[in-house]
């Protein structure tokens, strides 16, 4: 199976440290698309414990990723990365299906899906 996402090594390891300190290990990592934002789509990412029959199952680096299938075809191609930078750390979301985004950063929309945009 060809995975939705991709997560990078840099990523994949703040994950597993991630998971280590909050007690998650055994957890999923979910990356999913949420309505809202500026843009009308959203971007989250957290651990889960099960699997739901919606979900797909993928395995990079060691850790279990749940995708939605709803969620799949606009996450195709999405790479999530993590940079560390005089400023601090963060995970970056690299989307090629987004056709706008906003300057947070985590509100995008695709050719087709638009969301529900919100007032910044």
């Amino acid at each position: 199976m060809t995975e939705v996402v991709e997560i990078t090594e840099a990523a994949s390891f703040q994950v597993k440290e991630m998971m280590r300190h909050n007690e998650e290990e055994g957890s999923f990592l979910r990356v999913a698309v949420k309505g809202g934002g500026c843009s009308g789509l959203t971007y989250g990412m957290g651990f889960e414990k099960d699997k739901g029959e919606a979900d797909d199952l993928y395995e990079q680096f060691g850790i279990p990723v749940l995708i939605a299938k709803e969620d799949a075809p606009i996450l195709k191609g999405t790479v999530v990365d993590y940079k560390q930078s005089l400023m601090g750390g963060g995970f970056t979301i690299e989307n090629p299906n987004a056709i706008a985004s906003c300057g947070c950063g985590t509100s995008f929309r695709t050719a087709k899906k638009a969301g529900t945009p919100e007032n910044c």
